[in-house]
């Protein structure tokens, strides 16, 4: 029967703390690795058959997990906080802390924590993202309705209310097909709005004055 080896790993974004020994707690090897699917492959290759290993749970133990755990005979994830209170200490780098997980290993004093499947973290992390582009998008809207009520841009309906008229009216002036003379907007996407206040709405109020007083002169005569 081969002996068992224990692996003990501290995992950060780009290299990989590491610490091997034996049942009985002498080192094998220790030392840190690139944490690339490259270099885990070829450091797997010097290590002694059969081992087991352990890792802190981080945002950056799943893609590690998942590679390791074809190859591994035991692979376990360790609690953060209760890994702390087991094993805390005042001095604290990546090489001690990944020599105190490979003795918890040993020792069967590790604090385990449950694993999701492949298929449920990759789920998972798209519905995260989703959640993340949802919350943006409000923002920006929240952030440009600001920007719009700031400047006093409105809407068709604000502007049929402010001049007196029909919202339909307000629609069919807008279109350039059925007027010679349009009302200056903006459009936003679907959406058409008016600058209250601007020169270029001003004037063509302007206009519509001149050409409504003309009219009822001419009834008069």
């Amino acid at each position: 029967m081969k002996p068992m080896y224990y692996i003990g790993l501290d995992v950060h974004k780009r290299k990989i703390s590491c610490w091997v020994k034996d049942s009985s707690g002498k080192v094998y090897n220790e030392g840190w690795i690139p944490a690339t699917r490259f270099d885990l492959d070829r450091w797997m290759k010097t290590l002694p058959q059969t081992w087991s290993a352990a890792l802190e749970a981080t945002m950056f133990s799943g893609w590690i997990y998942d590679h390791l755990k074809p190859h591994a005979t035991v692979l376990k994830v360790a609690h953060p906080l209760m890994l702390r209170a087991i094993a805390a200490a005042k001095k604290k780098n990546d090489r001690i802390d990944a020599n105190k997980i490979c003795d918890c290993l040993r020792c069967d004093f590790l604090p385990e924590c449950y694993m999701a499947p492949t298929a449920i973290r990759e789920r998972r992390r798209t519905l995260r993202y989703r959640n993340l582009l949802v919350r943006q998008i409000v923002q920006m809207k929240i952030k440009i309705s600001s920007l719009l009520m700031e400047a006093e841009v409105i809407d068709s309906t604000e502007l049929a209310k402010r001049l007196s008229v029909p919202e339909s009216w307000i629609r069919s002036r807008t279109n350039q097909k059925r007027t010679s003379d349009p009302i200056p907007h903006y459009r936003l996407g679907r959406y058409i709005r008016f600058s209250w206040g601007s020169a270029e709405l001003s004037d063509w109020l302007s206009r519509q004055l001149v050409s409504t007083d003309r009219v009822w002169s001419r009834r008069e005569l």
